[in-house]
């Protein structure tokens, strides 16, 4: 295939790089509610088009936007003074052949279960306002979505997706602080709410793990217990940093706190949204699930957008399948950076252009990878439907 270009790429990796930065808004940062709701109606919406009409149809529920609600804290207990408002806007197909499909009940029934799921003490129905305006989608978008060239479909912009592999240890330890705190530490305390965002600084080998993590008031009772659930997340944090590396990791937890006057991070719903801290889909972590100055982005929202002929999604998502297995199969790849573009109206599985750059070990030579990078590729491209697959059903991470 012609678009697919390997080079060799003349740059210090990261892990060899003086400073490096990495950030993760966790699940229940306003942000990241906007993507899991974005991705929850856009999951399901395509399940209903599958079943009433044998085929996803034409939808993007990307613009999800959340504006904060009011809270009034209090050590035992406080309460919600004015809820959050949550916008469900984008586009969905709601005729099609002669059937009405009930879209706005779907986005809306996929939103509240999505908060119910992930966040235990945001009521959906009492926390929450929810305002669906879906839209119908354009008469030429809709046209390319339709027709489809061969067997793959036709994009519907011309964009790109950019992925790359390996994660750095800065990377996997900011991931998976996130991720263990949610699964893990929060299950144990319920104290612990699910807006916990975690920031990483390496500064040569030394790691510093910066966390702000939502306490839930109502299973606090004074400030000497905050302190010692505090104590008990930081050692925590500290046993699980080992896993992912060796170098020195000094961790801070809640830094905006003063103890003295007893002003601290509590909130009554285990979110920052409820007081203050707006939210959209796409201003969060990429497909990858974390934010990464030092390493190429694309600022596409890979949340919301339909799973079918939207490459603003499958790209993202392809260039990070194609490094992982470059990286993966190939020997003596130190980095691999991968980049897709498309033209609109074309099939996905014909990018105007797919470059993977490498970073080799010592000794090795990018020339002599060149086939087996090609081939990973091509074989992505020619099952290109499989990423689809996959998001509907749930088994690919979008944030």
């Amino acid at each position: 295939m012609n678009s697919i270009i390997v080079e060799r790429l003349i740059h210090t990796p990261v892990e060899e790089q003086k400073v490096e930065i990495v950030e993760r808004k966790g699940i229940g940062h306003p942000d990241s509610i906007a993507d899991g709701i974005a991705e929850a109606m856009s999951r399901n919406l395509s399940r209903e088009y599958l079943k009433r009409c044998g085929a996803v149809l034409h939808h993007n529920t990307d613009e999800t936007q959340i504006v904060a609600g009011r809270a009034k804290t209090s050590f035992g207990g406080g309460e919600v003074i004015q809820p959050i408002y949550i916008l469900l806007v984008g586009r969905a197909t709601k005729h099609f052949d002669g059937i009405d499909i009930p879209a706005d009940r779907i986005a809306l029934k996929a939103a509240k279960k999505y908060v119910r799921d992930s966040m235990r003490y945001l009521d959906p129905e009492t926390d929450v306002v929810f305002d669906v305006k879906l839209g119908e989608g354009s008469t030429d978008l809709k046209d390319v979505f339709q027709r489809r060239g061969g067997k793959a479909p036709l994009a519907n912009d011309t964009s790109f997706g950019i992925g790359y592999a390996p994660l750095s240890e800065t990377e996997k330890l900011v991931l998976n602080v996130e991720q263990r705190i949610y699964s893990e530490f929060r299950k144990r305390e319920r104290a612990i709410g699910e807006d916990v965002k975690v920031m990483g600084l390496r500064e040569n080998d030394r790691i510093k793990i910066t966390v702000a993590c939502a306490f839930v008031d109502r299973h606090v009772a004074d400030i000497k217990e905050y302190q010692t659930i505090k104590d008990d997340l930081t050692a925590f944090i500290r046993e699980i940093s080992n896993e992912y590396t060796s170098r020195e990791v000094l961790i801070s937890v809640n830094t905006a706190d003063n103890i003295e006057n007893e002003m601290v991070y509590l909130t009554v719903t285990g979110t920052s949204a409820e007081n203050g801290d707006d939210g959209s889909v796409g201003r969060g972590n990429r497909c990858n699930g974390l934010i990464t100055p030092g390493r190429p982005m694309s600022m596409e929202a890979t949340s919301g957008k339909n799973p079918i002929n939207h490459v603003g999604k499958i790209y993202n998502l392809l260039a990070n399948q194609i490094a992982h297995d470059c990286h993966s199969v190939i020997d003596g790849v130190k980095e691999v950076y991968v980049r897709i573009l498309s033209q609109i109206g074309k099939p996905i599985d014909e990018p105007k252009a797919l470059s993977i750059q490498i970073v080799p070990e010592r000794g090795y030579e990018v020339e002599k990878m060149e086939l087996k990078a090609r081939t990973i590729a091509e074989e992505w491209l020619n099952d290109i439907t499989k990423i689809t697959d996959m998001v509907i059903s749930g088994e690919m991470s979008t944030f």
